[in-house]
């Protein structure tokens, strides 16, 4: 009898292990629409998804297939980016407006239908079209498979923390159209938020009621996901008397490591643990820019928030910090230089040992004339002197279908001119205009190095690319000299991301392997430097095996 129970146990184990560990079908409804805000004592509508600033979580766990039906109720075009999200053979669901789609047009809807395969971390999503994503973004968290633990401590709890996004008093697209016609910068934001919020040290009265508040209890751990959302800037992120163990990245673990103080580009994520170890009270959370180019105007006020520990009043007294200094590249490189992948058994680190194709690209600033600007001429952006035209259809839909017309595959993988490219630059600063994509065979190694270049000054660019995580094997200041590259190159435990920060005045060089087939987009994460034309798209071709082609299109995929 004992025996029969046994085999009875055994076989229920044989058939239901499986479904705890295959993924399910989670299903969302975003309701893209206009909803009124106030914030610096001023109120304007904005573009919300279902009502909320910022946008709901959008929760899944590894392995999980997620169908999102996005219904556009507002007079733009609409399109959401599930940003660091692989897309593995389902580019149609990535999101970028006229490169993996046409946009959802004003009371149309599209379902976005994606698989969360090998992945586990915090991401984000976003609109990706226009400036949209200044109010229509939130975060994502995908949770290890059931029962795979964390490679960490076990937190008492975790608190999604959305950083930057920067708030206008003016409408943002309003912001972005006056710059695009001058032919100049933008105007820089009123403020920047922490969870939708300016924060308590802000200045406006009713801001100082409606700052963001992380409730703790003495003794215990708080996982916190950050994400920095805002269109234009970098920062810096501290809590008052508080370490911060860094655990992951862009949704991939790393070596643990403790700091007071994070960097955080334009869409990237990271994962710390913070244990509540202090007294009584309340202390201040800081999100501040970071921008070491005296160039660059950027807004320099600082987004609060407070952590306060449990049995504290709002009386209790408040333990502040200093930010850093905006030009702070030393603690900027220092947490750069500290992220090692955490290359376990478990979570090894593959880097491409060999390079296929061996890319250089330039990526900087130019001047093109304009009759109709204020001062004759525009600034462009370009990457290897390529200020990128966006098409009227989408490429990928090109791609699939074999349209011609609407690219060509000659993006230069060199720069056509070398020059010392973090001094001033050539005498003539105008650059050439293409929509124009680079090829690469499937499962193909690539190198690219990332170059800023001095043109009109030299600036940080926080690059992201679609569909792909990369390792960033090197980094330096000053010109990267490919006929002597670096001895030092790191290929064993590189930090792996979607987002990396290329220095100013200085390069960045990744490496990925091209196994996911499609149209992937790569672009300066500061939206103004995309808007100017700081991107450009790999197509990837289809493998030869069963499961390496793009797969078709939606029936429901919007039209152009």
């Amino acid at each position: 009898m004992a025996a029969s129970s046994s085999l009875r146990a055994l076989i229920l184990v044989f058939f239901l292990l499986p479904l705890l560990t295959e993924g399910i079908t989670r299903h969302y409804k975003f309701n893209v629409a206009e909803k009124k805000f106030t914030r610096l004592c001023s109120t304007k509508s904005i573009a919300t998804v279902n009502g909320q600033f910022p946008g709901p979580t959008l929760y899944a766990r590894e392995g999980d297939t997620v169908l999102v039906k996005v219904v556009n109720h507002v007079h733009y075009n609409v399109t959401i980016h599930w940003h660091g999200v692989r897309q593995l053979r389902t580019g149609w669901a990535d999101g970028p407006a006229y490169i993996t789609q046409c946009p959802i047009q004003p009371g149309q809807n599209y379902v976005y239908n994606f698989t969360l395969t090998g992945q586990r971390g915090t991401l984000w999503w976003h609109a990706h079209i226009s400036w949209l994503r200044a109010t229509v973004h939130g975060a994502i968290v995908v949770l290890p498979k059931r029962n795979v633990p964390y490679p960490f401590p076990v937190p008492h709890k975790e608190v999604v923390l959305v950083l930057g996004t920067e708030w206008w008093k003016s409408d943002t697209e309003a912001v972005i159209n006056e710059a695009l016609n001058s032919g100049l910068a933008p105007n820089v934001s009123d403020a920047h938020t922490i969870n939708g919020h300016v924060g308590p040290l802000s200045g406006c009265s009713s801001s100082a009621r409606d700052g963001f508040t992380l409730q703790v209890d003495k003794g215990k751990r708080y996982l916190l996901r950050i994400i920095n959302a805002a269109l234009n800037e970098d920062l810096f992120f501290k809590v008052a008397g508080h370490q911060l163990t860094v655990v992951e990245v862009d949704a991939a673990y790393t070596k643990p490591f403790t700091t007071d103080t994070l960097l955080l580009t334009p869409g990237q994520t990271t994962n710390v643990l913070l244990t509540a170890r202090q007294g009584a009270g309340r202390y201040i959370v800081t999100a501040s820019p970071f921008m070491d180019s005296p160039l660059v105007a950027v807004d320099n006020r600082t987004a609060t928030a407070t952590v306060q520990y449990a049995n504290s009043v709002s009386t209790s007294a408040v333990t502040t910090t200093k930010p850093p200094p905006q030009n702070a590249t030393p603690v900027a490189s220092s947490f750069t230089d500290s992220l090692r992948s955490l290359n376990s058994q478990q979570y090894p680190a593959k880097v491409p040992a060999t390079v296929d194709h061996s890319l250089l690209f330039t990526v900087g600033l130019g001047v093109n004339p304009c009759a109709t600007c204020a001062n004759g001429s525009r600034v462009v952006a370009d990457i290897n002197n390529v200020s990128f035209v966006m098409p009227t259809t989408a490429l990928l839909q090109a791609h699939y279908f074999n349209t011609s017309g609407v690219f060509t595959d000659d993006f230069p993988g060199q720069p056509p001119i070398a020059f010392n490219y973090t001094g001033s630059g050539p005498r003539n600063l105008q650059t050439m205009s293409g929509t124009r994509l680079y090829r690469v065979p499937y499962n193909a190694s690539v190198q690219l190095v990332l170059q800023d270049t001095g043109i009109i000054g030299p600036e940080n660019h926080p690059i992201h690319l679609h569909g792909y995580n990369f390792f960033v094997v090197g980094r330096g200041v000053g010109n990267y000299d490919p006929k002597s590259p670096p001895s030092n190159f790191n290929l064993v435990d590189p930090i792996e991301r979607n987002t990396i920060g290329v220095p100013s005045g200085g390069w960045t060089a990744i490496r990925f392997r091209a196994d996911n087939p499609g149209v992937w987009f790569l672009h300066c994460h500061f939206e103004v430097h995309t808007t100017w034309g700081l991107k450009m798209a790999f197509l990837v071709d289809d493998g030869e095996g069963p499961n390496q082609s793009l797969l078709p299109p939606p029936n429901d995929l919007p039209s152009c």
